[in-house]
């Protein structure tokens, strides 16, 4: 009688059906979920310009995001006469995670002087500009935040690229998009030479005809500097065996003097570097730092 009043009264306590387990209180979906990062779109080989015959190429990475991003071409390195964007797939693979951030990234190819001599790398380089100002709201780029990163001499050329700034009349355009801008909000020289004619491979630059000291000189960025050059980050260390620190401590007392705006980030053994996620980090401090300032 006992047991049988005891299996009444739980009975009575816990229903039989869907309500006899007790209730949790819900927990909100919006609290749970993570939320979800755009996906990141890559275009393997766009051509972004045709000269001599052949097509410019380019990979792109970015996302589709409402407003408009910021945007950063890389060059490679190579003396100007070796190498291509496949080459270091890890420079490249670094730049392109930037898109999750919300930058457009683009790493393009240029022609090699031994096929097609001085200034043909800084005349693709600065087509690769143009060609993004030109597309600029297909991939919803801002036309005011496009920044150049380049290693040993793609660093060279992304130094000229802020130093010339949209110059039309230091170099005959070629390539494609003549009408479109070529400037840059800024530039990061990674491990770059600054004077050819006192560089050790400096001679590799060497044009078809003309006085070809000038012709260095022209392209030594230390010596182009003006009142509408663009902020300038600079990335040397020491014992860099290709481009002496000499370089890098003669930009910027030149960069100083003109009062341009630049950073100089000073490394004891870092070699020569490349696009390391110490570089990066240095370069995105610098984005952000000049993407304050108007355009």
């Amino acid at each position: 009688m006992r047991n049988l009043l005891a299996v009444m009264l739980m009975l009575v306590a816990f229903p039989s059906g869907d309500s006899a387990a007790p209730q949790q209180p819900a927990t909100p979906a919006a609290a749970t979920a993570r939320p979800r990062l755009p996906a990141v779109i890559r275009k393997a080989d766009v051509i972004y310009g045709r000269v001599q015959g052949s097509a410019l190429l380019a990979d792109l990475a970015y996302t589709e995001t409402q407003g408009l991003k910021p945007a950063i071409v890389y060059v490679f390195g190579g003396r100007w006469r070796a190498g291509s964007r496949l080459d270091n797939q890890g420079n490249w693979e670094r730049l392109a995670r930037w898109a999750e951030a919300g930058f457009f990234t683009m790493t393009v190819d240029h022609r090699l002087v031994e096929g097609s001599p001085a200034p043909a790398p800084y005349q693709d380089s600065l087509c690769a500009i143009r060609w993004l100002h030109a597309h600029a709201a297909e991939y919803g780029v801002d036309e005011g935040q496009i920044y150049i990163i380049g290693n040993s001499s793609g660093g060279h050329i992304a130094a000229l690229t802020a130093i010339l700034g949209d110059n039309i009349d230091a170099y005959p355009r070629t390539g494609g998009w003549e009408k479109a801008r070529s400037d840059v909000r800024a530039g990061i020289a990674v491990a770059a030479p600054y004077d050819l004619n006192t560089l050790s491979w400096g001679n590799l630059w060497t044009p078809l005809a003309g006085d070809i000291q000038a012709a260095r000189r022209q392209a030594s960025p230390m010596f182009q500097i003006a009142a509408t050059s663009k902020p300038l980050l600079v990335i040397h260390s020491d014992d860099d065996q290709s481009v002496p620190i000499q370089q890098a401590l003669d930009m910027v007392r030149t960069l100083s003097a003109a009062r341009i705006p630049h950073k100089f980030v000073h490394y004891k053994d870092r070699g020569h570097m490349g696009l390391t996620e110490e570089v990066l980090q240095e370069a995105r401090a610098f984005i952000a730092q000049s993407g304050k300032g108007s355009n």
